[in-house]
Parts: structure tokens; sequence; C-alpha cells
């Protein structure tokens, strides 16, 4: 970002927790379209720019404050868009684009999409499908009869992300030993140094059966369009969540997708969402679509690079990033459609906990037909926790074919010739050699 900040700028604040590989995206979009992109992120404030991007230093703990700190910053600057990475800074961003006077969804919508217990009373309140729930302390360790507990149920933390804690208990002996798990996860220093709020909470909520589905879905004045609906052919059903493979367009019926498509409307209406982009997940089973999570953001990580758009407004097809850019500054080509081509994405997932000791196969998974990128995220030497301590992946494989069955055996190929080198955290006399079957084997 420029260290001059004239009026006569094209100013977008985008707000991430961190500067990373999602930011590059980006970046790289905003100097296509001759735009300055204005960093506002969690690290500390007394650091003096060390990355030389002029970010604007906040907590996003104290989203309101956040939101102060940017408009002080900004004092008599002109900014014509928001965007916000990630959850936590969500709720920033609300507040400042209410600040400043830009379109952007409400703070009270994007707070409640924080919280997986406040959402579930929204929905509930709605009248949309959700399980039996209830909010319970983490100590001491519920007694699940007296918390009149039935099984399968599934423990989740109130508001972190990506899975992280989310475990399935099928009886009382796996319900108290997920618990002591999850209190253990809430109580480590790596999520206290989050601020998280309501680390001393847990949801309980009943387990739903059926195939999951992520939505990508971008709002206009509240009007919400589908940009993809993504299949999830791993089955997801324990003891933990852990994600795998997204493909691009669905297989299921068009009833069924249609119903999706409802559900989704129904449930960015109940939250008060209105402006930006939005990614949801839901369960579909012989009862119907069940709401899992909305957020008021994109879809995370690399992920976003399995979506490509095109229309005839635009000379050459664009990534979800250069759309989203187009979209909050209300330029051409925001309405562009997805291609046609099917596509998908792998999340590397972490086999076990350990030191990442050694990574190959890479030549030969990308030498597999229908297999187009593949970037290790990982790095070596670094200890990677898996679920449901874990919230990140070794990596991502992209592929795109004429079919989505054609995408999912290609990535599913793909990964079956990737090898990774995953050594406990205390010193051993042998690392542990673990070759990766492919996702859902």
């Amino acid at each position: 970002m420029s260290s001059a900040m004239t009026n006569s700028t094209t100013r977008l604040l985008l707000f991430a927790a961190k500067l990373g590989y999602q930011t590059r995206s980006f970046e790289e979009a905003a100097r296509k379209l001759d735009v300055q992109l204005v960093y506002v992120t969690d690290r500390c404030n007394r650091l003096d720019d060390p990355w030389g991007d002029h970010a604007i230093a906040v907590h996003f703990e104290s989203p309101e404050a956040a939101a102060y700190s940017v408009m002080e910053v900004l004092r008599g600057q002109e900014v014509t868009g928001v965007l916000a990475l990630g959850d936590r800074p969500a709720a920033a961003a609300a507040y400042a684009a209410r600040g400043l006077g830009i379109l952007y969804n409400h703070s009270a919508s994007v707070e409640a999409c924080r919280s997986k217990l406040r959402m579930r009373e929204v929905f509930r309140d709605a009248g949309l499908p959700v399980p039996w729930f209830r909010s319970l302390p983490v100590v001491p360790t519920p007694e699940p009869t007296l918390a009149r507990i039935s099984f399968p149920c599934v423990l989740k933390p109130l508001s972190l992300s990506a899975s992280q804690g989310v475990m399935r208990a099928n009886n009382r002996e796996e319900f108290l030993a997920g618990a002591t798990r999850l209190r253990r996860l809430l109580e480590s220093a790596e999520i206290h140094a989050t601020r998280e709020p309501h680390l001393d909470q847990m949801i309980v909520e009943g387990y739903i059966p059926g195939r999951e589905v992520a939505v990508e879905g971008l709002l206009t004045d509240g009007t919400l369009r589908i940009l993809a609906i993504f299949d999830k052919p791993d089955p997801l059903e324990g003891p933990y969540f852990e994600e795998t493979i997204y493909v691009t367009p669905s297989r299921l019926p068009e009833t069924k997708q249609t119903q999706i498509v409802d559900c989704a409307n129904s449930a960015v209406r109940a939250l008060g969402l209105t402006h930006g982009p939005v990614h949801a997940e839901f369960r579909v089973n012989e009862d119907g679509v069940w709401p899992i999570e909305v957020a008021a953001r994109p879809i995370g990580g690399l992920c976003a690079r399995a979506l490509r758009f095109c229309s005839n407004k635009l000379e050459e097809s664009i990534g979800l990033e250069e759309l989203l850019l187009r979209h909050a500054l209300k330029l051409p080509g925001s309405d562009a459609l997805r291609e046609p081509e099917a596509s998908g994405v792998l999340m590397i997932p972490i086999p076990h906990s350990g030191i990442l000791e050694k990574i190959s196969g890479q030549e030969a998974a990308l030498a597999t037909p229908g297999i187009t990128d593949l970037l290790i995220t990982a790095r070596l030497h670094d200890y990677i926790a898996a679920w449901p301590e874990g919230s990140s992946f070794l990596g991502f494989l992209f592929a795109k074919a004429n079919t989505a069955g054609e995408v999912e055996r290609a990535i599913r190929e793909g990964h079956r010739k990737l090898e990774f080198v995953i050594s406990p955290r205390l010193p051993v006399e042998h690392p542990v050699t673990h070759k990766l079957p492919a996702a859902g084997d």
C-alpha cells in the first residue's frame, strides 16, 4: 500500500486477522483495478510497520474500539468500500463501515454470525429447522443426564471457526471425554491469546445426519446471489469434522439445490445480513435442508482459487477476490457468473499432530490429469495440530474438468501421490512416515 493517501485514490478497507496467502490474492486484484488496499489487522500496535504495508493495527476482540481507531487514522480520507476476511475481523468492519457511511452489514447481524449459540437462537425464532441445543459451562464438566443431553450430540465452542473443537459424542463416555478435551483446548495459551469471548462456555446440540454442502453467495442491498454450491463428497460424520474436498457444481438434484438456495435466503434474512460476501454451511437429509452456519465473509484460506467468473463485460475470467473488489467498489463485472467448467479443491488434511519433517510427491500430484495447482502452506519443521485441536491444513490441491465427478477423481488420485513425514513433538528415534490415503478412503 502506498504511504501517500490522496483523496483522488480509490481506497478499500480490508480487515484481515493476518496478512498471508489470502490477502496476496486481493493485492493482485487490487493492482489490476488500480485500487489502494488499506489493511486493518490485529498485529501488535507497538511494531513499527515491520512489513512496510502501512496496516492499521487494532484489536478485533474489541470491534467498536477497533472501528474508532480506523476512523481516527483515516480522518479526512475518502474510503469507497469495506471487506473482511475471517470471522473475527467482520464485526470491526461492520462498525467501521457504519461510521464511515459505507454500505455493509449491520454490526448486530455480524455479531450474531460470530456466536454459534446466538445463530441457533435466530434460526429457531425464524422458524428454520434446528436441532435441540443448549449452552453449558465448560467447568465443571456437565453430567449429560442432568443436562438433559441425548445422543448422538455435537459439542462446540461458541465462537471458534473451521470446526476447531467440534466433536461428536454417541454416549455418556464419549461426551465426558469430549467435554474434557474441549475444556483443555479452550484453556490453552494459544486460544486464550485470541481473546475470543465465552471461552468458558460450549454449545451442545443434536447431531444432524445427512450430506453437507457449502454455499458461496454475494448480497446486494438484501438480495442474495448464489455464486456456487459446493458438494462435500467425504462424509462429515465425526468424531471430528475436518473439511476436505469441495466440488462445484453440485451433483444434487435440482429440486434439492432449489431447497438449499431457499434455505440460504431464509437464513441470511433471519440474521439481517444485507451486503457483501456470505459463506454458509448446510446439512441435507430426508427431512429437508438444515442451516449449520452462516458467515459474513468469503470462503477462507486459498479455497477461493477454485472459483473463476466470466461475463461479456470482462476480457478474461476473474477470481473471487476481484469479483468481491468490483462488488464492494461498484465497478462493472461484479455480476459475472461462475465459469461453466467443474472445479474443486482439497484442503489437505493433517493425519496426526506432530512436527512436519518432509513432503514428497508434489510433482507426481501435479502431473495427475485434471490437477491445476498444488500449494503447500504448512512449513517444514513447524508443529501442526490435527483436528479437533487444529484449525489449518497442510495445503490446497486444485482441479478442473468437464464434470464434478472427474474433478473429485482427479483430486483423490493427486492426493494419493502426496507423502508427508510427521514426527511426534517429543524427540524419538524414528519419525512416523504417513502415506496419505485419498480423503474419504
